[in-house]
């Protein structure tokens, strides 16, 4: 993926896939008037207005993620309107979910109205009128912004206006996951190809469908691939997180997550591997770094396996021999001797 640092005037900021801006090199005066035309481009036209205008200080990054697109914005405390006016003018037809930082956010919408606090998220429609204001209470407002059109959002519009700017606690398993997944897309965007970007998006898109549906009691509304994608995805962060459990079986996951065996197992049809060979491999994966890993040469073998989830050291003995082509103990040998540092012979 090409990263690009643009200058504060944003010139050649359509031309990245990733970008960063800051109005630190901007004089005083001209800072607030960019951050309004910034937010013009990048989210939706609004009136904005500040207490810290003469002075305003802001960063906006962006990453474009093919079925949509994350910003993330740092900015002085402020008060945002979306008249009608505006939405005549120009409507990009985007559903906005943001990830609220920093200080707290007041918003009103739809004939909604709720305060939004730190943690939470919130939803909204580029095409109702929007008024929102960020208070003094934590210094800044920090927002990731999810920003999806709203043709890619498989939920009905009517429906989905019943959550507009109302509070959305990530309080059950997909919006811990959909919050985990947003904010390590917005820390890691530099990291991510082309293609791994726009499946990114896909997935993005699929877990804030999910999150939204059960806040608006539309989840039976969904597309079946759409719900399919969405408790793959939760099931694939259990597993991630629960590997050293012993507990962690085929039978448990889907009695977890309210399904049958079967039903599990038709879930990763079109995968490479099974539940349970995934689960193997990221066991072993994680103790192959546990071997490799200097810090714990003390412990024993069946310790570290046990750690993962392998409770028989034979059985775990066989599986790293067939998955790596050694036994764990020649494994950490080699590991050993390739990183033993060279010392030099005692001067005669």
């Amino acid at each position: 993926m090409t990263e690009e640092s643009v200058s504060a005037d944003g010139r050649g900021a359509g031309a990245s896939a990733l970008v960063s801006l800051s109005s630190g090199a901007l004089p005083r005066g001209d800072r607030f008037d960019w951050f309004t035309e910034l937010v013009r481009e990048n989210v939706a036209a609004f009136s904005l207005g500040s207490a810290h205008a003469h002075d305003f200080e802001a960063r906006m990054t962006g990453v474009d993620l093919g079925s949509a697109q994350l910003t993330h914005l740092v900015f002085e405390p402020l008060h945002a309107v979306r008249t009608p006016r505006h939405i005549r003018r120009g409507d990009p037809e985007t559903y906005q979910l943001a990830l609220i930082g920093g200080s707290p956010m007041v918003t009103r919408q739809h004939d909604n109205e709720a305060e939004i606090p730190t943690g939470s998220l919130v939803f909204f429609d580029t095409s109702h009128p929007l008024d929102t204001l960020v208070t003094d209470e934590r210094g800044q407002g920090r927002v990731t912004l999810l920003r999806i059109p709203r043709s890619a959002l498989p939920l009905p519009a009517g429906r989905v206006d019943r959550v507009l700017a109302r509070r959305l606690a990530p309080d059950g398993v997909t919006g811990h996951v959909l919050c985990q997944y947003l904010t390590t897309i917005r820390d890691r965007a530099a990291d991510l190809g082309t293609g791994e970007r726009h499946r990114l998006g896909t997935i993005a898109v699929d877990l804030a469908a999910a999150f939204l549906a059960e806040h608006s009691d539309t989840r039976y509304l969904q597309p079946p691939e759409t719900r399919r994608q969405a408790l793959r995805t939760r099931i694939d962060c259990y597993i991630e997180s629960n590997l050293g459990s012993a507990d962690l079986t085929v039978t448990h996951l889907a009695a977890r997550h309210h399904i049958s065996v079967r039903s599990l197992h038709r879930l990763y049809d079109d995968q490479q591997e099974t539940v349970a060979a995934s689960i193997r491999r990221r066991r072993l994966e994680r103790c192959r770094a546990d071997l490799a890993d200097p810090r714990l040469a003390a412990y024993p073998i069946a310790v570290l396996a046990s750690r993962w989830g392998f409770s028989a050291p034979a059985e775990f003995s066989r599986a790293f021999r067939t998955a790596y082509g050694l036994s764990p103990r020649a494994f950490r040998h080699r590991t050993a001797s390739n990183d033993a540092p060279r010392v030099a012979s005692p001067a005669k």
